[in-house]
């Protein structure tokens, strides 16, 4: 009788364990959800180009600027398909989420300093 109540509490601890470990490694990962907001990268993005193109004097920097914006256009979508790589979680735009929840992750700055570096 013993031995059938300790082969149960040992069967009970390792369902228990493995329950544990499925939660904490495969369910509340998936639960994580990253917003970022394209709009705010690209008005930022189009500010500064929109102020290098009228403080340009002369046609290099024009086509500097251009060649700015060109570089954001061709990074943008790389970047954005290394988002969800880099958190483990799945990303969505920020005006598709009606509000924020503790497993909410804002993306925006990350996404800010991937365009940054070239």
């Amino acid at each position: 009788m013993r031995a059938v109540l300790l082969n149960a509490l040992m069967a009970v601890l390792i369902v228990f364990g493995t329950l544990a470990a499925y939660d904490r490694l495969v369910i509340r990962p998936g639960q994580v959800i990253g917003v970022v907001d394209v709009g705010e990268v690209y008005r930022l993005k189009e500010a500064q180009f929109t102020l290098i193109l009228t403080k340009a004097g002369s046609d290099v920097e024009r086509e500097r600027a251009i060649a700015m914006a060109r570089s954001f256009s061709q990074r943008l979508p790389i970047a954005l398909e290394e988002l969800p790589r880099d958190c483990a979680c799945l990303v969505v735009l920020k005006s598709a989420v009606a509000g924020p929840t503790p497993r909410t992750l804002d993306l925006t700055a990350h996404l800010k300093r991937k365009l940054e570096t070239p």
